[in-house]
């Protein structure tokens, strides 16, 4: 959710500057009126994150406190207010919460997103390639409509690829190989055109990455985006399909502490510390609405425009109003199913961060199914936004939830010919074989992780 902050666009020039200089151009303490500075607080490391009183961060105790209330009793189980890079606040589960890995869902989309700009950042590819550029030749791999489609389309969710989230979904643990599922999807819509919230589209995003950086994509993910944040190996499991490859529209268990690390790379401009792991230009890019949906930008949501479609369960409804109007313009979001969240606000260098299980009130469809932020998000930041003290957030009022639809057509969410291609993506890939292979690769490497985390947890825990 960015709107182009000043900040931000001041940094987009500093491409090539030093990490630092490029994360004092959007970070900062910010000042009172009487010129005296907030703390800044270090980023996490190995004891955690550094911790400061709300009113030295320029916020309302009582504000951050009846925040933290609402989110804690609409079933958030984590929930964690940072700004200046201080937490100011943290909810009562937290320490029995706060190192249990978590499905973070389709934040686990950003991640990718995160991936691919890195990829981008070291010219392993451009955004705009078209992705049979990086795919294995052979007919499974895709006709020519289907390679000509770009990486950028696949970061827009406009790939045009027919989709249906629940047949998407329920394929996880037999898919085949879900690059090759994708590619068998047919094209619905000319690629680029309308937006379609997908869960195969990051997924073939995922392998187009891993084939551009010649490298598993978690080992990548690793070396390149998690271990310069101190996010250890040992800490998270993503899960494979059974060839192997990475999920990259959900799956990654992580704990809360160490998925707040990525919402607060995002709040640093892609820095952290003195090490810049991706680049202020693509984060410039991220969360800008796109012509298709004015709520998304590159496998984030975006706070920046209007209207706003959610994903296609029971029905991709389209509003006519920002994603969280209680909150700034520039707020953007990594979004999980029953609402996994990092949101950052670049403008007032805040982080929020929570995990949990549903927590809509209001009588919507789209919002009691976590495919279009509802109440949940507007009331708990209008609760926070009263507590800045630096800045004049105005309030919107209370929360008017949209039309009611009862559109609830079970084609448009779990269609039995999406699930068919999946299942059986090509004469050369079904669920018993896969291009010459009884597939269980992805299998073994899902259990070895499983275990690995759970010995590094009980070890922890003694």
């Amino acid at each position: 959710m960015v709107a182009v902050t000043a900040a931000v666009v001041a940094a987009i020039p500093m491409i090539g500057s030093s990490p630092a200089a490029a994360n004092a151009a959007v970070g900062g303490a910010a000042t009172r009126a009487d010129g005296s500075a907030a703390k800044q607080c270090a980023l996490p490391g190995a004891d955690g994150a550094a911790s400061a009183a709300p009113e030295h961060e320029h916020l309302d105790p009582a504000a951050v406190r009846q925040a933290i209330d609402y989110a804690s009793t609409h079933l958030r189980t984590s929930v964690q207010i940072f700004r200046n890079n201080c937490r100011v606040g943290a909810g009562p589960l937290d320490p029995v919460t706060e190192q249990a890995p978590w499905n973070v869902w389709s934040s686990t989309k950003s991640v990718v997103s995160m991936l691919t700009g890195i990829a981008a950042d070291r010219h392993q590819l451009e955004l705009d390639d078209p992705i049979g550029k990086y795919l294995p030749r052979g007919p499974e791999w895709g006709d020519a409509a289907h390679r000509a489609i770009t990486i950028r389309q696949l970061l827009t969710e406009t790939s045009g690829l027919q989709e249906a989230i629940l047949s998407e979904a329920a394929t996880t643990g037999t898919d085949p190989n879900v690059a090759q599922e994708a590619l068998a999807q047919p094209l619905t819509h000319r690629p680029g055109t309308h937006f379609e919230y997908s869960q195969r589209t990051p997924d073939l995003l995922a392998y187009v990455v891993q084939r551009a950086v010649d490298t598993d994509l978690q080992a990548f993910a690793q070396h390149a985006l998690f271990d310069p944040i101190g996010i250890p190996h040992s800490s998270y499991f993503w899960l494979r399909d059974r060839s192997g490859n990475s999920y990259g529209y959900a799956h990654l268990f992580i704990p809360p502490d160490q998925f707040a690390k990525l919402g607060l790379l995002m709040q640093n401009n892609g820095a952290w510390n003195d090490h810049q792991v991706i680049s202020p230009g693509y984060m410039h890019q991220v969360a800008q609405p796109t012509t298709t949906n004015g709520c998304y930008g590159q496998l984030f949501w975006t706070n920046a425009g209007k209207p706003c479609t959610g994903a296609n369960i029971p029905n991709a409804q389209t509003v006519d109003r920002r994603a969280i109007p209680s909150a700034p313009r520039d707020a953007y979001a990594m979004v999980g199913a029953f609402h996994q969240n990092n949101f950052v606000i670049p403008s007032l260098n805040m982080t929020v961060t929570w995990t949990g299980m549903l927590g809509d009130t209001a009588p919507n469809l789209q919002g009691i199914a976590s495919a279009q932020p509802a109440d949940l998000y507007y009331n708990f930041f209008r609760i926070l936004m009263r507590g800045v003290k630096d800045h004049h957030i105005p309030d919107p009022g209370p929360y008017t939830p949209p039309p009611l639809d009862l559109d609830v057509n079970p084609l448009n969410y779990a269609d039995p010919r999406v699930l068919l291609h999946d299942l059986a993506p090509n004469p050369e890939c079904n669920l018993l074989v896969c291009n010459d292979t009884i597939p269980l690769q992805g299998l073994a490497q899902n259990g070895q992780a499983i275990s690995r985390n759970l010995l590094s947890t009980l070890s922890a825990g003694q």
